[in-house]
């Protein structure tokens, strides 16, 4: 029987490489419910291709035309109704978290892209999966690797996660060159394809540090057990040591498409061409990461430390901060200023549930404009 899939995100660039792994694979999967947020008419190309798939614009109000279903409740109310076996979320940013739940709430495993779901609400995604009876999958690369080697050896074997970072495009660059960096530089990532918000958070080493918050989260390891390591090829995409002290890792071409083959098909091991790695000619280093130059990665280790609604409060402040610098109203080495100023403040929380984690992530976008407004010299 094929596995019902529904793609959240469909049009950004997991959706995409989902849809791709799906046309390989069409005998085992069958796509029943499509998201995008703005993207109407490739939303509609994709409805001729798949014709039994409930399309929703999930960033407009309107009423269905089309064969469209418009808002963020109607994407709701589809993907409860919708009977998927998983759910592939790969929207950005915080507003994946409440779809995330509602995946998991309707009984569906969830493949998770959007790392934020986990950052923002570990307890509450553990829960709902309880609730449900589904599972979450990790499609991130370094976090599919980890994953999967747990999966391996066993949790209670593991002394030490080794997260693996490409160190972003400017890894080389002096501390002065960094004061210049444009939007265009930084969209440039070295080894990989992502969109624009990902893609920032790679070049401020950003993306480590939520994947860091990710993987206390989702392994419930502690932080002190979680180091990185900047590894500029992208083959290895993350290691576990074992109490033995023996490394073990997982290698292949930084390729997207093989996590989300190995999500969809889980706990199958099912063959798949893509990602596959020759040896001929390879070459892998390794290097620790500047804590100085690229600040996002220890400010990401003090807000799992101080636990509750930081990690939270980490993501918002970095989300509007990165679409200042995009829309050039901050400098990139503002970016790290944003983030850490908005952590400075206090930030109690009585009790981790839903209103209070997006309360926090309003008031810390809200604190996050602020100086942005007050404070950097790019914004007009």
């Amino acid at each position: 029987m094929k596995k019902r899939v529904a793609i959240l995100g469909v049009t950004g660039s997991i959706g995409r490489s989902t849809l791709e792994v799906i046309r390989t694979e069409r005998d085992r999967f069958e796509p029943i419910l499509f998201s995008s947020h703005t993207s109407s008419d490739e939303l509609l190309t994709l409805g001729r291709e798949f014709p039994d798939a409930l399309l929703i614009l999930s960033g407009q109000n309107q009423g269905i035309e089309h064969g469209l279903k418009y808002g963020h409740q109607d994407l709701l109310k589809a993907i409860r109704n919708s009977g998927a076996d998983i759910v592939v979320n790969g929207i950005t940013g915080a507003a994946g978290l409440v779809p995330s739940l509602v995946s998991l709430e309707s009984g569906a495993d969830l493949a998770l892209a959007n790392k934020e779901t986990i950052v923002m609400a570990a307890p509450l995604v553990f829960d709902a999966a309880a609730k449900g009876g589904g599972r979450v999958i990790p499609i991130d690369s370094e976090h599919s690797a980890i994953f999967n080697l747990i999966n391996a050896h066993g949790i209670d074997r593991v002394e030490e996660i080794l997260l693996t970072a490409s160190g972003g495009p400017f890894r080389k660059h002096s501390a002065e060159a960094l004061m210049n960096i444009s939007p265009e530089e930084a969209l440039v990532h070295p080894t990989w394809e992502m969109g624009p918000k990902i893609t920032i958070d790679s070049a401020t080493l950003a993306n480590k540090g939520l994947e860091v918050i990710e993987a206390v989260g989702l392994f419930n390891i502690p932080v002190d057990q979680i180091r990185v390591v900047v590894h500029p090829q992208s083959i290895i995409h993350s290691m576990i040591r074992l109490t033995d002290g023996a490394v073990y890792a997982q290698l292949s071409k930084p390729d997207i498409r093989l996590p989300i083959h190995e999500a969809l098909n889980f706990p199958e091991c099912v063959p798949c061409a893509f990602g596959r790695l020759g040896f001929d000619d390879l070459t892998l280093e390794f290097e620790k990461p500047d804590n100085k130059r690229f600040p996002m990665l220890p400010l990401a280790y003090e807000a799992v430390r101080s636990g509750g609604i930081t990690p939270a409060v980490y993501n918002a402040a970095n989300e509007i901060a990165v679409a200042a610098f995009l829309a050039k109203g901050a400098a990139f080495l503002d970016i790290p200023r944003i983030v850490e100023n908005v952590l400075s403040m206090a930030w109690p929380c009585p009790c981790l549930d839903l209103p209070s984690i997006l309360e926090a992530d309003a008031k810390a976008r809200q604190s996050a404009q602020t100086f942005i407004t007050e404070k950097c010299a790019c914004a007009s």
